[in-house]
């Protein structure tokens, strides 16, 4: 089931982005900041009403969606979430099951579990969120959208505030999503990890969608200086690249 972006355009925001993203495949959306990034993951998740432009879902406009269905079908965590209340990680988590309220207690435990062992929080489950460090509360924030089991696993920054080793696990866990059959877009700022771990990266400048494709041509030394303004080479081998500023 494909998303499809066609001709969206957000005032001062968006200009006119068309692109077809594949189920089975990590997808990141990379470009300097104010470029649109966030807007467009927001506008994939039927968050954000675009001025003119759609979203497909499947060939039908998300707008039309029902939200449990739309909700079940795409999961989305925000580059800053907001708690309302200072509840348990496996509470918090557990917020993730509410658009399959209805399904039986013991498939809703099992996702819980599951999204808690993939975040490496299950000896934390009690602990109030409150009492988490930046990083755990990223995680765990993480894994409510895991709970969900959705089609679309759509994330901002989500490896931001991780440290090297669990920012590593939860890549490698987007990898299996999509091997799984699930589409992962992420909006991410390290072009490395954009290069390493996704299958296509889209770069959105001023708006505009400027480059879309694999890595190696999306992220070309060439795009790098146009876009970002700094002249960059490519340093490594395949899936362990680094990049070299100036």
């Amino acid at each position: 089931m494909t998303l499809y972006a066609q001709n969206l355009s957000l005032a001062g925001r968006l200009d006119a982005v068309t692109a077809e993203l594949r189920p089975g495949e990590v997808t990141a959306i990379c470009g300097p900041n104010g470029a649109g990034k966030s807007s467009l993951l927001s506008s994939l998740a039927g968050l954000l009403a675009p001025t003119s432009g759609s979203v497909l879902l499947g060939g039908a406009p998300l707008a039309d969606m029902p939200a449990q269905n739309r909700a079940r079908a795409i999961g989305y965590l925000p580059q800053v979430p907001e708690l309302a209340w200072d509840v348990t990680v496996e509470t918090l988590v557990s917020l993730g099951r509410l658009p399959w309220r209805d399904a039986p207690a013991p498939e809703t435990q099992r996702a819980i579990d599951q999204a808690l062992a993939a975040l490496d929080l299950a000896d934390l489950r009690r602990r109030p969120v409150s009492k988490l460090s930046g990083g755990e509360r990223a995680r765990a924030l993480m894994a409510r959208v895991l709970a969900t089991q959705p089609r679309w696993l759509l994330a901002d920054e989500p490896l931001a505030n991780l440290d090297l080793a669990h920012g590593a696990a939860l890549a490698r866990h987007f990898r299996r999503c999509a091997g799984e059959g699930a589409g992962v877009v992420l909006v991410l700022h390290d072009l490395a990890t954009a290069m390493n771990h996704a299958d296509r990266v889209l770069v959105l400048s001023s708006g505009r969608l400027v480059a879309d494709g694999p890595p190696a041509q999306a992220l070309a030394e060439t795009v790098i200086e146009e876009v970002w303004r700094v002249r960059a080479r490519w340093l490594g081998e395949q899936g362990a690249h680094a990049l070299a500023i100036g």
